[in-house]
């Protein structure tokens, strides 16, 4: 069975936590393990900041986007803005890349989102925005379907 979830916001920092917990209470339906759960709350605020700081370099006014479809024991998320976009998508996937040193930026999102989550696809125009695209499968769903 499918079941989908959309959410938007404005791209200010504070709602990165609303984020977070918002997609942690729509998964919880699963009964995902701790690990999972928090591996999961990491990779949003990942993504979620860096649509607020980079896709949009902290304008009030953008939008971020999220939208989660659990199918099966597999979670689909995608994350987006419509801010400056990524010039080069290689170069901002290596770790410790960061546009933003002046903020102490750890240059490690993308690098974090690929090693909790199990595909990861960032779609990209500069000017444009930016879509991140990221998938789970959740090992205690497994579980629970075979009860």
């Amino acid at each position: 069975m499918r079941n989908e979830m959309s959410l938007q916001f404005s791209a200010l920092s504070q709602n990165e936590s609303f984020a977070r917990v918002t997609v942690a209470a729509f998964i919880a339906q699963l009964d995902p393990t701790m690990d999972e759960l928090t591996e999961i709350k990491t990779v949003v605020s990942e993504a979620v900041t860096n649509a607020i700081i980079h896709g949009y370099e902290n304008d009030p006014n953008g939008i971020v986007y999220i939208t989660v479809i659990i199918e099966d024991n597999f979670i689909d998320m995608t994350i987006k803005d419509a801010g400056v976009g990524i010039v080069d998508v290689e170069e901002a996937r290596q770790p410790l890349f960061t546009t933003k040193p002046e903020l102490e930026r750890s240059g490690m999102g993308f690098t974090i989102m690929e090693n909790f989550m199990d595909e990861v696809e960032v779609l990209t125009q500069p000017g444009r925005g930016t879509e991140v695209r990221l998938r789970k499968h959740l090992q205690s769903s497994r579980k629970m379907l075979c009860n």
